[in-house]
This record gives structure tokens, sequence and C-alpha cells, in this order.
């Protein structure tokens, strides 16, 4: 490809609407441009990336055994209404009504449509087991898109569903997705990391997500160096920190005015966040009830394990306003667990307490010396979010934390969908059997800008060779120069059709291409400038930044090996 034939759309300044490194720089480098707020066109070059992030997804899922298809993203109601999620999967689902009335949505994910396909298509154990994928864009009504494809309205997404027998061959298939994101992620060069992961929406009893690693990540993880242990802190547990009993207290209400956080009440009393307990009260719309959530005074609820505690759902959960607080006949700031006419769930750490401070359900003040099981009682379950330093649940050692994209996320559903749906086999008794599923997603468009967030440096995005959307670039310094052109044209006619390459003769400043090529991030540049009579190039390596003065031949032979390579 010429330079001068491309639509090459490079900016010195990004919008102002990105904020993180590689939202900047995909904007800036002409990869991609915003339409709206969450909506993104992808221009050839960000496109030339994404095609091959795609096509190592297909290499990887047709090798583990994996049929592709392609399903329309307009989804009938009916099928969420079988499912049971059309009323529950909240606001993020786009619905529309064509001009019969007739209700849809633009498919966030297709878990109906493809348990609704093997229904029909599927009646034999002997075509099992299946898994099924396909590479389409979904649709989500964020609240608040941001940080450019990391959260979208619109993106690009790998989903398979496998249907199995029962749960032994769900294992096995679900092992086999999790080898082949293994692969998958390591072909494109992500530093990445598997943990436990919450079902959310998706449903089921037991997932895992792919994590590249970022500081920029809207996930955090806790890990053990130890043993290996990983999870998503919507997911993770860790072990209760033992704490010595003490010999309880007389109870005793204290007076406490204006003293309504943790950090106030902990200073005005002179003691620990850790000698204290925070009670929250949430609205939960599924169930229609208030609720008290219980937890030591210097952590903060983890709402996934909140609502899973409900069998509610996330989208229907919120903070309790001061009017509904005051229907518990308390108020905001000094709301406490005792004789609390709702629900109240205690988060297991909790009740490990001695002569700790709540609340008293009374303006200006709280109780002292209060004890669970003597003073108040509930429902005892994990509810805490952790953190850095709280102990393994399988070793005991203190865990690290990190921050993390998640790029992919897979999900034992069982037959959360199938039964509902009558997805089923004949077995050899002739009685229908629900299938056993499992969901597989990969965010392709998400882990394209992963990439960029992962390599980059001060001049632009350092690509992968596997990715990247050329390998080499040929720059001129000057193509008027008969000798620069005739090396430039004889270096890129040889290799046509064994490298993805460039021929930059733009009639432009050479600094002005360098700066362009090293802002789109093509691995290689090979420069021909005075020496160009001679046969001698410059070779550059992007990611190094370093430059050799070769013979062309070997600048060539080096380039070849690099693509040999991939």
């Amino acid at each position: 490809m010429k330079a001068s034939k491309m639509l090459i759309s490079t900016l010195k300044e990004a919008p102002q609407e990105a904020k993180i490194d590689s939202h900047i720089l995909l904007l800036r480098s002409g990869m991609v441009k915003a339409q709206v707020a969450g909506v993104y066109q992808f221009l050839p070059l960000g496109l030339r990336v994404l095609h091959k992030i795609e096509n190592i997804i297909r290499e990887e899922m047709d090798a583990s055994g994996a049929i592709e298809i392609l399903c329309s993203a307009l989804q009938p109601k009916e099928l969420w209404v079988e499912s049971g999620r059309w009323s529950k999967y909240g606001p993020e689902l786009m619905r529309l009504s064509d001009r019969h009335e007739r209700e849809f949505c633009l498919g966030p994910t297709h878990e109906e449509v493809f348990t609704a396909l093997i229904r029909d298509l599927v009646k034999s154990s002997k075509n099992l087991p299946l898994n099924v994928y396909q590479i389409q864009t979904k649709y989500r009504d964020e609240r608040r898109p941001r940080f450019g494809l990391m959260r979208g309205r619109e993106f690009l997404m790998k989903d398979a569903y496998s249907f199995d027998k029962d749960e032994e061959g769900l294992n096995q298939s679900y092992q086999i997705m999790y080898d082949t994101y293994s692969k998958i992620f390591t072909r494109l060069g992500l530093h990445y990391q598997v943990v436990l992961a919450d079902t959310g929406n998706i449903g089921g009893n037991g997932s895992h997500q792919f994590m590249a690693l970022s500081d920029v990540g809207e996930s955090e993880i806790v890990y053990c160096d130890a043993c290996g242990y990983a999870a998503d802190v919507e997911k993770a547990t860790a072990k209760p920190i033992s704490v010595e009993k003490e010999k309880a207290l007389p109870i005793e209400k204290v007076h406490t005015p204006n003293q309504r956080t943790i950090e106030e009440i902990s200073s005005y009393l002179n003691v620990d966040a850790k000698k204290t307990a925070k009670t929250l009260i949430y609205h939960d719309y599924v169930n229609e009830k208030l609720v008290a959530v219980v937890v030591r005074g210097d952590r903060e609820v983890n709402e996934i394990k909140l609502v899973n505690a409900l069998n509610s759902n996330e989208n229907f959960l919120e903070l309790a306003n001061d009017t509904e607080i005051e229907s518990l006949h308390s108020i905001h700031g000094f709301v406490g667990p005792i004789d609390l006419p709702c629900e109240v769930y205690v988060d297991e750490e909790v009740i490990e307490l001695s002569n700790f401070v709540i609340g008293a359900n009374e303006k200006d003040y709280h109780y002292k010396n209060v004890n669970y099981g003597r003073d108040f009682t509930g429902v005892v379950c994990d509810l805490r979010k952790n953190v850095a330093g709280d102990l393994c649940p399988i070793c005991g050692k203190p865990m690290g934390q990190e921050r993390g994209i998640e790029v992919g996320q897979i999900f034992k559903l069982q037959t959360k969908y199938s039964e509902p749906m009558n997805c089923c086999y004949v077995n050899e008794l002739g009685k229908n059997v629900p299938m056993a599923m499992g969901c597989y997603g990969i965010g392709v468009s998400r882990t394209l800008q992963s990439i960029v967030e992962q390599y980059h440096d001060e001049a632009g995005i350092v690509w992968p060779m596997a990715v990247a959307p050329y390998h080499a670039v040929i720059v001129p310094i000057n193509y008027n120069d008969i000798e620069q052109q005739s090396l430039s044209d004889e270096i890129y006619q040889s290799l046509l059709g064994q490298v993805e390459v460039v021929l930059d003769d733009r009639n432009a400043k050479p600094g002005f291409k360098f700066k362009d090529w090293e802002l789109i991030g093509i691995p290689y540049m090979i420069i021909c400038g005075k020496r160009s009579k001679e046969g001698f190039v410059e070779f550059k390596n992007r990611r190094t930044m370093e430059k050799q003065e070769l013979p062309k031949e070997e600048a060539i032979r080096i380039l070849l090996q690099a693509v040999k390579n991939i």
C-alpha cells in the first residue's frame, strides 16, 4: 500500500473527551473516530488491527472444535420473556418496537438466541457436545460511556455457547475454552491474569475472567502469590482476621453531636475504625424491600455479594434515601442494626468484634460496647469488599491487589437457559433432558484498546507484530530524489506478498512522516536517505527506537525473519 492512497488521519492533539493514554492514542493515530458518546467508527488502520484480532480468535476457536455462525443483533422480546430476563436485565437493555408494535431489543448478549437456535436444530444426544460461536456487534445503553472502546454503547464481541449432555461434559467444554482463551490472549501479546469472577446478569454457577493488567482498568483483582488464588473483587473472598474476644461490657448510649462518618466518630470517641461498624440501608427493587447491611467501619460493602445474598439484581439495588431511612425510625448518619424493623445482613467479620460502636438510630447518638448476638442478630455472610493485605481464603497468606481490564469471561451456565426455554435432547430412555450450557465471551474491540494500553510510549502506539496494521513502512527522506525513489520502490516491490508493507510516497517533510509512523506504531521502519545509491538504509525498530545502518538485503532479511516468527 502506498501512503498517498491511504486515509491517514493522525492528530496532533486528542479531543477533550479522551482521558486515558490508550483512548488518546487511538484517536490521535487515526485508528478510530468518535461518532457520538460511546459509539466509534473504525478507520482503515484500526480496522486492520481489529480484523487481525478477530482472525487470531477464529483460528483458536476453530482449532478447539467450535463452529462459527452469525446471528442477528435484533432479538424478539418473546425469547427474553422465556428466559425471564426481559424484566430483570436492567436499563442497559436497548428496547425498541417495530411499526406493528412488536417489541425487540438490540442484543447485549446472545444466550436466548443461541439457546433457541440449538433447541430448534438439535434433538439427539449424538449431536452433543456442540460449541457454536460468532463475532458480532453488541449494544448496551451504558449510563456513562467512557474510556473509548473500554465501555461503549456499541462494541464487537466474540460470544460462544457450548451444549453438553451433563455437567461432566460441561466441565470438559469449559476447560477447553479456558485453555483456548489462554492461547488467544498469549498470541495477542497481552499480559493477563485469570481470576475467579461473579456470574452477574449472565448467571450460572461458575465463572473466570481474563484480565489485561492495567492501572486504568475498571476492575480490581486480589491475588495470592503463595498459592496462586486470584479473583475479581466482586467475587473475592478472604479469611476473616481473628480478633481476640473481650469480656462483653454493658451497652452504653453516648452523645455524638454531628459525628456522622466513621472517621468522625472514631476520632470523637478515640476508637480505632476497626472497632466500629457501619450500617447501610439498601432498597432492593426486585424483592421490593429495604434491607440493612452491617460491615466493619473500615470496610466497604461489596454490592455484588449483597445482590447474590438477596437473590436480586445489581441494576435494581440502590442505597436508600433519607425518607426511606426515616421510615425505619432511623436517621442518616446514625443508623444502627439494633431494633431496626427490616432484614439485617451482617458481614462475617462483624461477629468477631467485641464491644464495638454502632449508630443508635437517633440523631447525635451512638452505642458503645455493642456485641453481636446479645444486642442484635442478622443473616451472617461475606459482604465486604476485599483489599490488599486480606488473608487468602486458600492458604491464609496476605494477598496483593491490582487493577485490570476485563477482556474475556467464561461461564458455567448449566441449565439456567436450557430448562426454562426447553432446549433439550432425548436420552436413551426417550426422556427430554435439558442441555448443560456454557457461555464464553471476548470483548474484541475492548481487547484492541487493552493492547494499546499495555503497548505504548511517549511517541505513540507500539503494536505487537501479530496485530500491527502493517509490519513495516518504507520512508524515503525525499521521494522526489531519483535514487531514494528507486531504492524505496525496489524494496517495496521485493516485500510485496511477503510482508504487509507501506511505502510512504507522500510529499511531506521527513520529520512529519517519522512522527506519523511512530504514533501509528508500525513495528519496523526502513529509511532510504543519503546512502540510497550504495544500497544502504536505516533500519528502525519501533519497540526499542534503535536504528541500524544496514545493506538493504540485511534489512529485508531481518524483517522477513520477524514476520516469520509471528
